[in-house]
């Protein structure tokens, strides 16, 4: 059964038709070539497809396209500025070296943001390693995850966002 969504995402009024079952990291992915949101596991267990459904994160792969009818949706594409001036949590990875083959880099910047915006820019290396336990990463040992996301906080903090 096809069936018709709309949605803003990255600020961008979009719609398709679909089947009732496709997932929004599909639809994104595949209908709007949003290629940033990672399908990694397909069980929800790694966090590579988190994205931001009215400024809240969310495993994409665990939620309908249809689901998201009437929603704001951020990806990791909607969140720099421009391509000269990223976000201050994409810059802080950069900085402080929090990836390595970057695969579950926008689903962890996506979680840290939001993260960080429930503790209201007050975050700890404990609660950053507690937020964590939903995105996986098979490259690092986390300490850089985590100083950029420390930092990042500081960062978000300082420019508002």
């Amino acid at each position: 059964m096809t069936m018709s969504v709309a949605m803003t995402v990255n600020g961008k009024a979009v719609s398709g038709n679909v089947e009732a079952r496709t997932l929004l990291v599909q639809f994104l992915r595949e209908h709007l070539g949003m290629t940033g949101t990672h399908v990694g596991c397909d069980t929800s267990q790694c966090g590579a497809c988190v994205v931001h459904v009215d400024g809240v994160s969310v495993k994409a792969c665990t939620m309908l396209a249809v689901q998201a009818e009437g929603s704001k949706v951020t990806t990791i594409e909607g969140l720099a500025a421009s391509p000269e001036k990223l976000h201050p949590m994409q810059e802080a990875f950069r900085e402080n070296h929090g990836l390595q083959c970057g695969f579950c880099t926008p689903g962890m910047v996506m979680s840290a943001i939001d993260l960080v915006k429930r503790h209201n820019y007050a975050v700890t290396e404990e609660i950053v390693r507690h937020g964590l336990e939903g995105n996986l990463c098979r490259c690092t040992g986390y300490h850089n995850i985590v100083k950029s996301i420390l930092a990042g906080a500081q960062a978000m903090k300082a420019a508002g966002v």
